[in-house]
């Protein structure tokens, strides 16, 4: 397992769930000094975040386990797990955000303080912008599905603070209704949004081939080795930060088992330079058995 990996997803986790506890000690005072209804949704949202972080931590912590004897292809699917997890908490926030929004256009209040709501707001605001940006940076480095998940809900924090704020504003000048109406299309925004992470989970969980460039990446590594005519059979999946290579190489029919091994080992490691930590997995075939080879042979007997 690489230890860069599991330094910089065990950061961005531990970051996460302090920004998260911070703007709840925060919102919480800003709630019971405005009775906003979005500041009271906001509050929600960091509750749930906090909850999400740990869960993170906990499944980032288990899937860079390296391999036992009981779970041989590692662990990594754990993230998949906390994805899942992560996608309930955003859908529940949301739909009580939702609800909140929905009361306060029924029943529209006059906020107090709103002075107090804005400066939290905003705080919250360069705070989670501060936590994405290192979040991204995070995903872009190891692929992280589980930082990836949190940085979307942290995401749409941003256009929830942004809501707040405008709400806030709007309150202050008269307009009441802003309050639930803004509060009620960010919800149902970050309702969409955990179905994204939630599919995205599922894909991965159901083994779903890497993407499309990927693979042709891989294709191309194995193509330059100078003995390798071709591949086929070849399955690719993810699980955490391991990737799954398997693939039957098309090899000449002369060559000897030794060599066709040495070939491969060529292939392997060059493959795993290219992705780090993968787990390849190579069978050599005879040219002349190869599917296509194979097709030709039999219509011209």
């Amino acid at each position: 397992m690489n230890d860069q990996y599991k330094r910089l997803v065990k950061k961005a986790t531990l970051a996460s769930t302090f920004v998260a506890t911070l703007l709840i000690i925060s919102k919480l005072l800003a709630w019971i000094l405005t009775g906003s209804a979005s500041m009271l949704a906001s509050l929600t949202d960091s509750l749930m975040d906090v909850s999400a972080s740990l869960i993170n931590l906990l499944a980032a912590h288990y899937a860079t386990q390296p391999a036992d004897n009981e779970h041989r292809f590692g662990h990594g699917k754990a993230e998949s797990l906390a994805g899942i997890a992560q996608a309930g908490f955003i859908a529940g926030s949301a739909v009580l955000l939702i609800f909140n929004a929905a009361d306060r256009l029924i029943n529209p209040k006059t906020l107090a303080q709103t002075d107090v709501g804005i400066t939290v707001t905003l705080l919250a605001l360069v705070l989670t912008v501060m936590l994405i940006s290192y979040q991204a940076y995070v995903v872009k480095k190891t692929g992280s599905q589980v930082v990836k998940a949190d940085a979307l809900h942290y995401r749409s924090d941003v256009l929830l603070n942004l809501g707040v704020l405008a709400a806030l504003g709007a309150s202050a000048y008269g307009y009441q209704w802003a309050d639930g109406a803004l509060a009620l299309v960010i919800g149902v925004y970050i309702l969409v949004s955990a179905a994204g992470i939630a599919i995205e989970s599922g894909n991965t969980l159901l083994d779903r081939e890497l993407p499309e460039e990927e693979k042709e990446d891989i294709l191309r590594i194995v193509r330059e080795h100078p003995m390798v005519h071709g591949a086929h059979e070849i399955r690719t999946r993810q699980a955490g930060p391991t990737k799954f290579i398997q693939m039957h190489l098309e090899l000449p029919d002369e060559l000897s088992l030794m060599e066709a091994h040495r070939v491969a080992d060529e292939v392997e490691k060059s493959l795993e330079r290219a992705y780090p930590g993968a787990d390849v997995i190579i069978h050599q075939d005879p040219l002349s058995m190869a599917p296509g080879k194979r097709r030709r042979r039999h219509s011209g007997s």
